[in-house]
Protein backbone atom coordinates (compact mmCIF):
# COMPACT_ATOMS: atom_id res chain seq x y z
CA UNK A 1 0.00 0.00 0.00
CA UNK A 2 1.48 3.35 -1.04
CA UNK A 3 -0.85 5.48 1.12
CA UNK A 4 0.99 6.23 4.36
CA UNK A 5 0.76 8.47 7.43
CA UNK A 6 2.83 11.64 7.74
CA UNK A 7 4.55 10.61 10.96
CA UNK A 8 7.70 9.05 9.50
CA UNK A 9 8.12 11.56 6.66
CA UNK A 10 7.79 14.56 8.97
CA UNK A 11 10.17 13.06 11.54
CA UNK A 12 12.75 12.60 8.77
CA UNK A 13 12.20 16.18 7.58
CA UNK A 14 12.70 17.43 11.13
CA UNK A 15 15.97 15.52 11.52
CA UNK A 16 17.35 16.61 8.16
CA UNK A 17 16.18 20.23 8.08
CA UNK A 18 13.71 20.44 5.20
CA UNK A 19 9.91 20.56 4.88
CA UNK A 20 7.41 18.30 3.14
CA UNK A 21 4.93 20.11 0.87
CA UNK A 22 1.21 19.49 1.37
CA UNK A 23 -0.66 20.40 -1.81
CA UNK A 24 -4.41 20.86 -1.62
CA UNK A 25 -5.89 18.90 -4.49
CA UNK A 26 -9.28 19.57 -6.09
CA UNK A 27 -9.65 17.27 -9.07
CA UNK A 28 -8.02 14.55 -11.15
CA UNK A 29 -5.66 16.99 -12.86
CA UNK A 30 -4.29 18.37 -9.60
CA UNK A 31 -3.64 14.87 -8.30
CA UNK A 32 -1.90 13.87 -11.51
CA UNK A 33 0.35 16.93 -11.50
CA UNK A 34 1.46 16.84 -7.87
CA UNK A 35 2.22 13.10 -7.85
CA UNK A 36 3.99 13.15 -11.22
CA UNK A 37 6.14 16.17 -10.31
CA UNK A 38 7.04 14.90 -6.85
CA UNK A 39 8.07 11.57 -8.38
CA UNK A 40 10.24 13.33 -10.97
CA UNK A 41 11.99 15.32 -8.23
CA UNK A 42 12.07 12.41 -5.76
CA UNK A 43 10.29 14.55 -3.19
CA UNK A 44 8.13 13.32 -0.31
CA UNK A 45 4.52 14.32 -0.84
CA UNK A 46 1.30 15.01 1.03
CA UNK A 47 -1.94 15.48 -0.93
CA UNK A 48 -4.49 17.34 1.17
CA UNK A 49 -8.20 17.90 0.87
CA UNK A 50 -10.67 20.02 2.80
CA UNK A 51 -14.14 18.66 3.62
CA UNK A 52 -15.38 20.53 0.54
CA UNK A 53 -12.88 18.75 -1.70
CA UNK A 54 -13.86 15.32 -0.42
CA UNK A 55 -17.55 16.16 -0.86
CA UNK A 56 -16.89 17.34 -4.41
CA UNK A 57 -14.68 14.49 -5.60
CA UNK A 58 -15.77 11.61 -3.34
CA UNK A 59 -13.70 9.90 -0.66
CA UNK A 60 -13.43 6.63 -2.54
CA UNK A 61 -12.44 8.35 -5.78
CA UNK A 62 -9.65 10.36 -4.13
CA UNK A 63 -8.24 7.38 -2.26
CA UNK A 64 -8.41 5.08 -5.29
CA UNK A 65 -6.89 7.57 -7.74
CA UNK A 66 -4.14 8.64 -5.33
CA UNK A 67 -3.28 5.01 -4.56
CA UNK A 68 -3.11 4.14 -8.26
CA UNK A 69 -0.93 7.17 -9.06
CA UNK A 70 1.35 6.33 -6.13
CA UNK A 71 1.76 2.81 -7.49
CA UNK A 72 2.27 3.99 -11.06
CA UNK A 73 5.01 6.44 -10.07
CA UNK A 74 6.44 4.33 -7.21
CA UNK A 75 5.71 7.33 -4.99
CA UNK A 76 4.49 6.69 -1.44
CA UNK A 77 2.29 9.57 -0.31
CA UNK A 78 -0.02 10.70 2.44
CA UNK A 79 -3.65 11.61 1.81
CA UNK A 80 -4.30 14.27 4.43
CA UNK A 81 -7.59 15.58 5.82
CA UNK A 82 -7.14 19.35 5.94
CA UNK A 83 -9.21 21.45 8.38
CA UNK A 84 -11.66 18.74 9.37
CA UNK A 85 -13.81 19.39 12.42
CA UNK A 86 -16.12 16.42 13.00
CA UNK A 87 -15.01 13.13 14.58
CA UNK A 88 -17.64 11.08 12.75
CA UNK A 89 -16.51 12.51 9.40
CA UNK A 90 -12.87 11.74 10.23
CA UNK A 91 -13.73 8.18 11.30
CA UNK A 92 -15.52 7.56 8.00
CA UNK A 93 -12.54 8.78 5.96
CA UNK A 94 -10.00 6.85 8.01
CA UNK A 95 -12.03 3.69 7.42
CA UNK A 96 -11.92 4.56 3.69
CA UNK A 97 -8.10 4.49 3.71
CA UNK A 98 -6.90 7.96 4.78
CA UNK A 99 -3.87 7.84 7.07
CA UNK A 100 -3.25 11.49 7.96
CA UNK A 101 -5.68 13.86 9.70
CA UNK A 102 -5.82 17.50 10.71
CA UNK A 103 -8.46 18.08 13.33
CA UNK A 104 -9.20 21.81 13.53
CA UNK A 105 -10.63 22.88 16.87
CA UNK A 106 -8.88 26.24 16.76
CA UNK A 107 -12.22 28.08 16.77
CA UNK A 108 -13.12 26.55 20.14
CA UNK A 109 -12.16 27.68 23.65
CA UNK A 110 -8.88 26.08 24.73
CA UNK A 111 -10.34 23.33 26.94
CA UNK A 112 -12.84 22.32 24.26
CA UNK A 113 -10.12 22.32 21.60
CA UNK A 114 -8.07 19.97 23.78
CA UNK A 115 -11.02 17.64 24.34
CA UNK A 116 -11.96 17.44 20.66
CA UNK A 117 -8.37 16.92 19.51
CA UNK A 118 -7.71 14.23 22.12
CA UNK A 119 -10.80 12.30 21.06
CA UNK A 120 -9.64 12.35 17.44
CA UNK A 121 -6.06 11.41 18.39
CA UNK A 122 -7.23 8.49 20.53
CA UNK A 123 -9.26 7.15 17.61
CA UNK A 124 -6.64 7.77 14.91
CA UNK A 125 -3.72 6.25 16.77
CA UNK A 126 -5.62 2.95 17.01
CA UNK A 127 -5.34 2.78 13.21
CA UNK A 128 -1.75 4.10 12.89
CA UNK A 129 -3.08 7.41 11.54
CA UNK A 130 -1.08 10.59 12.20
CA UNK A 131 -2.80 13.64 13.69
CA UNK A 132 -2.16 17.36 13.22
CA UNK A 133 -3.97 20.07 15.15
CA UNK A 134 -3.89 23.86 15.21
CA UNK A 135 -3.28 26.10 18.21
CA UNK A 136 -3.97 29.77 17.59
CA UNK A 137 -5.97 30.69 14.50
CA UNK A 138 -5.08 31.79 10.99
CA UNK A 139 -7.11 34.44 9.20
CA UNK A 140 -8.26 34.37 5.60
CA UNK A 141 -10.34 31.90 3.61
CA UNK A 142 -9.87 28.31 2.55
CA UNK A 143 -12.92 26.81 0.82
CA UNK A 144 -15.79 27.22 3.28
CA UNK A 145 -13.50 28.17 6.17
CA UNK A 146 -13.52 31.95 6.63
CA UNK A 147 -11.74 33.64 9.56
CA UNK A 148 -11.89 37.42 9.96
CA UNK A 149 -8.72 39.27 10.95
CA UNK A 150 -10.28 40.17 14.30
CA UNK A 151 -10.55 36.44 15.13
CA UNK A 152 -6.92 35.66 14.31
CA UNK A 153 -4.86 34.45 17.27
CA UNK A 154 -1.14 33.70 17.38
CA UNK A 155 0.14 30.49 18.96
CA UNK A 156 1.22 30.76 22.58
CA UNK A 157 4.53 28.84 22.97
CA UNK A 158 3.90 27.81 26.58
CA UNK A 159 0.35 26.74 25.83
CA UNK A 160 1.64 24.73 22.86
CA UNK A 161 3.60 22.44 25.16
CA UNK A 162 0.55 21.84 27.36
CA UNK A 163 -1.63 21.28 24.29
CA UNK A 164 0.65 18.59 22.88
CA UNK A 165 1.01 16.81 26.23
CA UNK A 166 -2.76 16.71 26.75
CA UNK A 167 -3.74 15.68 23.22
CA UNK A 168 -0.90 13.42 22.04
CA UNK A 169 -0.85 14.92 18.54
CA UNK A 170 1.93 14.10 16.07
CA UNK A 171 2.37 17.59 14.57
CA UNK A 172 1.30 21.14 15.40
CA UNK A 173 0.05 23.81 13.01
CA UNK A 174 1.21 27.20 14.29
CA UNK A 175 -0.20 30.69 13.79
CA UNK A 176 2.70 33.13 13.35
CA UNK A 177 1.27 35.64 10.87
CA UNK A 178 0.41 33.61 7.77
CA UNK A 179 -3.13 33.49 6.37
CA UNK A 180 -5.19 31.38 4.01
CA UNK A 181 -5.67 32.73 0.51
CA UNK A 182 -3.54 35.42 -1.15
CA UNK A 183 -1.88 38.29 0.70
CA UNK A 184 -2.91 41.85 -0.06
CA UNK A 185 0.46 42.98 1.31
CA UNK A 186 3.66 41.21 2.32
CA UNK A 187 3.01 39.33 5.57
CA UNK A 188 5.16 39.97 8.63
CA UNK A 189 5.88 36.60 10.19
CA UNK A 190 6.72 36.36 13.90
CA UNK A 191 9.91 34.34 13.62
CA UNK A 192 10.81 34.99 17.25
CA UNK A 193 7.54 33.35 18.29
CA UNK A 194 8.28 30.41 15.99
CA UNK A 195 11.70 29.97 17.61
CA UNK A 196 10.07 29.99 21.06
CA UNK A 197 7.55 27.36 19.99
CA UNK A 198 10.33 25.19 18.58
CA UNK A 199 12.19 25.38 21.90
CA UNK A 200 9.05 24.51 23.86
CA UNK A 201 7.88 21.45 21.89
CA UNK A 202 9.40 18.46 20.12
CA UNK A 203 6.78 17.52 17.51
CA UNK A 204 7.11 18.63 13.87
CA UNK A 205 5.63 22.08 13.17
CA UNK A 206 3.33 22.95 10.27
CA UNK A 207 2.98 26.21 8.32
CA UNK A 208 -0.45 26.86 6.83
CA UNK A 209 -1.10 29.69 4.37
CA UNK A 210 2.17 29.44 2.42
CA UNK A 211 0.70 30.49 -0.94
CA UNK A 212 2.39 33.73 -1.99
CA UNK A 213 4.97 33.75 0.79
CA UNK A 214 8.46 34.86 -0.27
CA UNK A 215 10.84 31.92 -0.64
CA UNK A 216 13.17 33.50 1.91
CA UNK A 217 10.40 33.46 4.53
CA UNK A 218 9.61 29.82 3.85
CA UNK A 219 13.26 28.83 4.15
CA UNK A 220 13.71 30.85 7.32
CA UNK A 221 10.65 29.18 8.83
CA UNK A 222 12.04 25.76 7.91
CA UNK A 223 15.31 26.70 9.60
CA UNK A 224 13.30 27.44 12.75
CA UNK A 225 11.50 24.11 12.80
CA UNK A 226 8.73 24.06 10.17
CA UNK A 227 8.54 20.54 8.68
CA UNK A 228 5.34 20.75 6.60
CA UNK A 229 4.28 23.58 4.29
CA UNK A 230 0.69 23.86 3.02
CA UNK A 231 -0.08 25.28 -0.43
CA UNK A 232 -3.56 25.59 -1.94
CA UNK A 233 -4.39 28.97 -3.47
CA UNK A 234 -1.28 29.15 -5.69
CA UNK A 235 -2.27 25.91 -7.40
CA UNK A 236 -5.86 27.03 -7.96
CA UNK A 237 -4.83 30.36 -9.45
CA UNK A 238 -2.21 28.83 -11.75
CA UNK A 239 -4.73 26.28 -12.97
CA UNK A 240 -7.62 28.71 -13.55
CA UNK A 241 -5.50 31.47 -15.12
CA UNK A 242 -3.95 29.11 -17.67
CA UNK A 243 -7.30 27.50 -18.43
CA UNK A 244 -9.04 30.84 -18.96
CA UNK A 245 -6.20 32.09 -21.18
CA UNK A 246 -6.39 28.98 -23.37
CA UNK A 247 -10.16 29.18 -23.75
CA UNK A 248 -9.98 32.86 -24.67
CA UNK A 249 -7.55 32.01 -27.46
CA UNK A 250 -9.52 28.90 -28.47
CA UNK A 251 -13.21 29.76 -27.89
CA UNK A 252 -14.37 26.68 -29.79
CA UNK A 253 -12.29 24.26 -27.71
CA UNK A 254 -14.40 21.44 -26.31
CA UNK A 255 -11.99 18.61 -25.51
CA UNK A 256 -10.68 18.66 -21.90
CA UNK A 257 -7.78 16.47 -22.99
CA UNK A 258 -6.57 19.53 -24.89
CA UNK A 259 -7.59 22.53 -22.78
CA UNK A 260 -6.43 20.95 -19.53
CA UNK A 261 -2.85 20.61 -20.82
CA UNK A 262 -1.75 24.24 -20.26
CA UNK A 263 -3.59 24.33 -16.93
CA UNK A 264 -1.66 21.27 -15.74
CA UNK A 265 1.61 22.73 -17.01
CA UNK A 266 1.01 25.91 -15.00
CA UNK A 267 0.34 23.90 -11.83
CA UNK A 268 3.48 21.87 -12.44
CA UNK A 269 5.63 25.00 -12.27
CA UNK A 270 4.08 25.89 -8.90
CA UNK A 271 4.75 22.39 -7.57
CA UNK A 272 8.37 22.55 -8.74
CA UNK A 273 8.83 25.94 -7.05
CA UNK A 274 7.33 24.80 -3.75
CA UNK A 275 9.44 21.64 -3.67
CA UNK A 276 12.52 23.76 -4.32
CA UNK A 277 11.59 26.24 -1.57
CA UNK A 278 11.00 23.36 0.86
CA UNK A 279 14.44 21.90 0.15
CA UNK A 280 12.96 18.41 -0.20
CA UNK A 281 14.09 17.47 -3.72
CA UNK A 282 15.77 14.04 -3.61
CA UNK A 283 14.62 13.40 -0.02
CA UNK A 284 12.17 10.59 -0.79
Amino acid sequence: MFIISTKTMLSKAQREGYAVPAFNIHNLETLQVVVETAAELRSPLIVAGTPGTFSYAGIGNIVAIAADLAKTYNQPLAIHLDHHEELADIERKVHAGVRSVMIDGSHLPYAENVAVVKAVTDFCHRYDVSVEAELGRLGGQEDDLIVDAKDTRFTNPQQAQDFIEKTGIDSLAVAIGTAHGLYSEEPKLDFDRLAEIRQAVEVPLVLHGASGLPAADIRRAIGLGICKVNVATELKIAFSDALKAYLLLHPNASDPRHYMVPAKAAMKEVVRKVIHDCGCEGKL
